[in-house]
């Protein structure tokens, strides 16, 4: 029996692709823009591409983050996919007045590259017993991004201090690629954009859901 799962459509993110990714591996997939259709499905998707703080100013006008915050305290697995991502910290300095949905303690900044953005394929670290890079562990995915969560992997929180599961990359200095705590998950690469190592993450999260 298929998974449904439900893609927040707030003007931002890859969403076809990864509609079409989801499918590939299963999941009934459902494109909205009403953030109350976040409640009810298996899984829900939180996409998202370019500013941050156009990305939060949209999910505030939806009063989706009201709706992921009563989705995550009932336990329902949402997925965030790049600023999507991002979103989940406490902000960005891309938006400095602007806060995050703050279920993660770091700030996003600015990678101090010598070339930016960040495009193209890089390996991820997975974290110990991580469900959603299980059988992954040093493949590369896809990346396109200026800012990222440089805080030290290991000493990642929640909001109440809880260290989260953490896998990394690196891009002249680690960075968080993605996260898992609860029924959280997050990547700063794009599953959807990343071949089949993508297509296995995103089978791994369904078949969790």
């Amino acid at each position: 029996m298929s998974k449904k799962v439900v893609i927040l459509d707030a003007g931002s993110g890859n969403i076809r692709s990864a509609a079409r990714a989801l499918e590939r591996v299963g999941a009934e997939v459902e494109v909205t823009t009403d953030a109350r259709d976040l409640l009810g499905p298996s899984g829900a998707v939180l996409p998202g591409v370019g500013h941050f703080g156009a990305v939060m100013n949209k999910l505030r006008a939806m009063r989706a983050d009201r709706f992921i915050e009563r989705r995550l305290a009932g336990g329902a697995p949402l997925l965030g996919i790049c600023v999507g991502m991002q979103a989940c910290f406490s902000g960005s300095d891309e938006a400095p007045e602007i806060a995050g949905l703050e279920q993660f303690e770091p700030r996003v900044g600015k990678i101090p590259a010598t070339v930016l953005p960040h495009v193209g394929w890089t390996r991820v670290q997975a974290a110990p017993g991580s469900r959603l890079l299980a059988g992954l562990d040093g493949k590369s995915f896809y990346f396109t991004h200026s800012y990222g969560v440089l805080a030290d992997p290991s000493r990642a929180r929640d909001q109440h201090g809880e260290a989260i599961e953490v896998s990394w990359a690196h891009y002249e200095q680690p960075f968080i690629a993605a996260i898992e705590n609860g029924p959280l998950s997050a990547t700063q690469f794009h599953p959807e954009k990343s071949g089949n190592a993508g297509l296995a993450l995103l089978k791994n999260w369904v078949e969790g859901l």
